[in-house]
């Protein structure tokens, strides 16, 4: 098809406003009738500035047709998992994910009781993965009292990562430690500020209470009620056990830890053979959390209505918003495809600030760090309980990523608390400014990628009211309960 009537194609399916005119290779792509701006592109009196909706050049049009296809695709394959689409393993992820009975004892003495936490300090069975990833809030935090970030057994020093759209990501977590959906679990199963527990202590209960469902998709469990070989853990016992009378505000433990490799108590006291069997089990209760995980999307949302033809879909303002995001806003060059993010990692000069009246995340590596640690990692999809390997892991960090952090999707974006992976902006007017000015002068490591884009009040208006138009109904009801 000529360019022209590409154009002209994709003006039609859209029928928002007034398309512009099929580009010739001297306006290079603008219509004719454009008053060209300083930067060659059209003035701003021609984009919608009076309150009406924009008038939209053949390249907008384009870019904005690229990020809503007819229907939105599924997650990619994920041939790390061959249970990744299996609809039993994902009927059993869905069980797990809702179960508190895997974790040890809160450990935090903010956990005192009250509607936002999950319990009061020293109670066990509390945290579930739903604990955290509320269904009815779009699978993120707004349970916790700063909407921030989360309190679990401790306090998390980044804002808990929204679950929809979760399987279109390859490697995972803000700073891209885990590289694959199976293996994401283990991290806050053995956290001292998450569940707090270890993967002895998870395998037990999965031999004690899903052992049937457990079989029938994975084959025989290993004899893991034979505490001779198993050392038998409570729930009272596993995971940190603390040495003073709160753990600092990290993941790592300042006591003694039990039921996981460097304990030097119950998980390295077992043989070998017996330890890769509880290893087993574990990534296999990851491959069924994936499983489930995938099935959870925002959907298709107003945005996708305008695009296919629902002129009224979107209000002027919002138009003028969607305009802006694919041009001077230049928010495509980190939140593009279907899903409005490039699954990278960028540095925006983000300068950290106290959330949840004390916590401060300062001089956070970001990707240069979590990388390294997926790369390292013997759960990794080019490890022996990966499926096989896509290439999706680099083979070592790449340059750049000092102060790096995933771009999430922006997809029911609109829903989120806070904003950022420190959660330290609370509105998507304080996001689209943030970006507005090119970030802060003062940031994490490494070297800012964005610039000032100088948009006025209006633009950041239009823009924040676009962003809002990305919302979706979510997954369906029955995903949402155990």
């Amino acid at each position: 098809m000529r360019r022209a009537h590409f154009a002209v194609a994709i003006c039609a399916v859209l029928s928002i406003a007034a398309c512009s005119s099929p580009a010739s290779p001297a306006d290079a792509g603008l219509d004719a009738g454009f008053d060209a701006g300083p930067d060659g592109g059209p003035d701003a009196s021609d984009a919608g500035a009076d309150g009406g909706a924009p008038v939209l050049t053949q390249a907008e049009l384009a870019a904005l047709a690229s990020l809503s296809p007819d229907t939105l695709p599924p997650p990619p394959a994920d041939i790390s998992n061959r249970f990744a689409d299996n609809a039993a393993a994902a009927a059993l992820g869905q069980k797990l994910f809702f179960e508190t009975g895997f974790s040890g004892k809160l450990l935090d003495g903010d956990n005192d009781g009250s509607v936002n936490t999950l319990g009061t300090k020293g109670q066990t069975g509390r945290v579930s993965c739903a604990g955290c990833h509320l269904p009815a809030a779009g699978f993120l935090d707004n349970r916790t009292i700063s909407e921030q970030i989360t309190l679990a057994a401790g306090w998390n020093l980044r804002r808990t990562i929204p679950l929809l759209d979760v399987g279109q990501a390859k490697l995972l977590m803000w700073d891209g430690r885990r590289d694959a959906l199976y293996n994401q679990p283990l991290g806050p199963l053995e956290s001292a500020v998450e569940m707090n527990s270890s993967r002895l202590y998870v395998a037990e209960q999965l031999y004690v209470h899903y052992k049937s469902d457990y079989e029938a998709l994975f084959g025989a469990m290993a004899p893991l009620g034979d505490t001779t070989r198993f050392p038998a853990l409570s729930a009272a016992s596993t995971g940190c056990q603390p040495s003073t009378v709160d753990p600092p505000p990290s993941a790592t433990c300042n006591g003694t830890i039990h039921g996981m490799p460097g304990d030097g108590a119950e998980f390295d006291g077992m043989a070998p053979a017996d330890q890769a069997a509880v290893n087993e089990v574990v990534v296999n209760l990851g491959k069924a959390l994936g499983a489930y995980e995938r099935k959870l999307s925002c959907g298709p949302s107003r945005f996708d209505a305008w695009v296919h033809g629902a002129s009224t879909a979107l209000t002027p303002a919002e138009q003028r918003g969607a305009q802006i995001f694919v041009g001077r806003g230049k928010c495509t060059s980190c939140h593009s495809g279907p899903y409005l993010s490039d699954e990278q990692f960028h540095n925006i000069g983000l300068q950290p600030a106290q959330v949840a009246v004390t916590f401060l995340d300062a001089n956070d590596p970001g990707a240069s760090q979590g990388l390294g640690q997926a790369i390292a990692d013997p759960f990794n999809i080019r490890g022996a309980f990966s499926d096989g390997d896509d290439g999706r892991l680099p083979a070592s960090v790449p340059a750049g990523m000092a102060g790096a952090f995933r771009t999430p999707v922006l997809r029911c974006g609109a829903r989120r608390p806070s904003f950022m992976h420190t959660g330290q902006l609370a509105t998507l007017a304080q996001v689209v400014a943030f970006f507005s000015r090119g970030g802060d002068v003062f940031g994490y490591p490494g070297t800012k990628e964005i610039v000032a884009l100088s948009l006025s009040a209006d633009d950041q208006a239009n823009l924040t009211s676009f962003l809002a138009a990305l919302e979706g109904p979510g997954p369906p009801t029955n995903l949402l309960t155990p």
